[in-house]
């Protein structure tokens, strides 16, 4: 966890501060107001990633919605919860997040690779409609004061 930590922290030392800031709720009271994202934010909570979420940020999350949690095979979301797998619930997690503040309008028409905080790359496709790995962009660009979120309808997995 130390580690996720300073690298969070360093990477928050290679953002610009004046990144506009937009919504008045952060990242995780963002997704924990939204209705749809109940798994995600219980998920966030047993990694202990509510601090690093809540952070001046900015982040971008690609927000896998409950129902995207309930396509996962039976039992595994209740698995990845038990805290003798936080290391591997963190890395999932972590890898639906990227440093800094990415808007559709930012990639649109665009095929590329993006490090994730987890440190694997993610594939974005956004050639038509948004794609990140096997995973559609289904609602883009939710402002939070510290980031933006994008809801997803699969949960993707880090390689």
């Amino acid at each position: 966890m130390t580690l996720l930590r300073n690298l969070m922290f360093a990477l928050l030392l290679i953002v610009p501060a004046s990144v506009a800031q937009a919504g008045s709720k952060d990242i995780v009271d963002t997704a924990a107001g939204a209705g749809q994202f109940n798994t995600l934010v219980a998920a966030v909570k047993a990694a202990g990633l509510v601090d690093t979420l809540k952070g001046s940020g900015p982040f971008t999350v690609f927000a896998p919605t409950d129902e995207a949690f309930a396509k996962l095979p039976d039992g595994t979301v209740d698995d990845l919860l038990k805290p003798e797998n936080k290391e591997k619930l963190v890395a999932i997690l972590t890898y639906h997040v990227i440093p800094g503040k990415v808007m559709s309008s930012d990639i649109a028409g665009k095929k590329t690779d993006v490090k994730t905080v987890q440190g694997s790359n993610l594939a974005v496709d956004a050639t038509k409609g948004v794609k990140v790995d096997n995973a559609k962009v289904t609602k883009a660009d939710i402002a939070a004061s510290n980031g933006v979120i994008h809801v997803i309808d699969t949960v993707v997995m880090p390689k």
